[in-house]
């Protein structure tokens, strides 16, 4: 039985609506029991069973950014889309709110390729998902498990379980520096059980210090600004719960990328600071229908919405190739 969700009805993305595809809402749920809330965008004038593409992330964004703006843009492009809000956040179910989940995140995208193969204008043989950031992490992760899923597109992809273990670049991978961090966390589990309620890590600041480092001076012109910001994007405020980062620690994904058949585009830029993550899962990935693309000159946040440099007509033809 699905959670009734209190969904948005008016357009409130931070993108224009496009008049080349037919926009509204859906749910489904996950093998948890989770109730998820999806746009969906359908080709004007589509006939027939489509090729459908399932995306989410970034980590901490909501689908009203840049899920969304991916899945407008290629529903443009012929395929039937829908961009989910993960569990726990957005305008999707679950208590407690906020936290995020390596095993539970994974299965979110699982759970979307469930709806859609069960949807009568949506031929479930050409079935692809796309990750953003943290969640280009998580759609490989869900590419290792489940067969259903085609094609892999992860954008700009963190893996959030490495980042939050070892620190940016591995720098803090020892065990002295993961036990104190596991100390700090556990001990505000006790403050939270204790208060009734769970402190928030705190999304980015307002203005980033002249001194940051400038992928944080990136995620706040983004986050914090016009051009990105959403009331109910966890990056654009409170952030997630303080203790969410304890299963990323201790659970990594991607242990059997290397047995992923589908095929797997991964996607960044070249001056990203995050771009190691996917240069070292393509080391993994085995086959001739896995593709590292670099984007010349691209930072981590210009593939959120820079409609001039993502390159969605590689995207497209890689989707076409594998969902055919």
């Amino acid at each position: 039985m699905e959670e009734k969700l209190n969904l948005t009805q008016e357009w409130d993305k931070v993108f224009p609506q496009s008049d080349k595809v037919i926009h509204s809402k859906v749910t489904f749920h996950n093998r948890y029991g989770v109730t998820l809330a999806a746009d969906l965008y359908i080709p004007k004038n589509a006939e027939g069973k489509l090729p459908a593409i399932a995306m989410s992330g970034p980590y901490g964004a909501v689908k009203e950014q840049v899920s969304g703006l991916y899945a407008q843009t290629l529903a443009e492009r012929g395929f039937l889309t829908i961009a989910f809000d993960p569990s726990f956040t957005g305008e999707s179910g679950g208590k407690p709110r906020s936290v995020s989940s390596p095993d539970i995140n994974t299965e979110d995208f699982c759970a979307a390729v469930d709806y859609l193969s069960t949807r009568p204008d949506v031929d479930p043989e050409r079935i692809g998902i796309l990750g953003v950031c943290g969640f280009g992490g998580f759609a490989v992760n869900a590419a290792a498990i489940d067969t259903r899923i085609k094609a892999t597109v992860a954008v700009t992809m963190y893996d959030m379980t490495r980042v939050s273990a070892k620190g940016y670049f591995d720098t803090d991978d020892n065990a002295d520096a993961r036990h104190e961090m596991k100390r700090r966390l556990n001990a505000q589990r006790t403050e939270d059980y204790r208060n009734g309620t769970y402190a928030h890590a705190g999304g980015n600041p307002e203005k980033a210090p002249e001194d940051a480092p400038q992928f944080l001076k990136d995620y706040v012109d983004f986050y914090k600004t016009k051009r990105g910001y959403h009331p109910r994007s966890l990056g654009s405020n409170e952030g997630f719960n303080t203790t969410a980062v304890l299963s990323l620690i201790n659970m990594p994904i991607l242990a059997y990328a290397d047995e992923i058949r589908s095929a797997v585009l991964l996607v960044h830029g070249e001056n990203a600071h995050s771009r190691y993550f996917s240069e070292d899962t393509f080391k993994k990935l085995k086959g001739d229908n896995k593709e590292l693309l670099i984007v010349p000159g691209a930072v981590h946040t210009d593939l959120y919405d820079r409609t001039d440099v993502i390159p969605f007509d590689r995207i497209e033809s890689f989707y076409r190739e594998h969902l055919k």
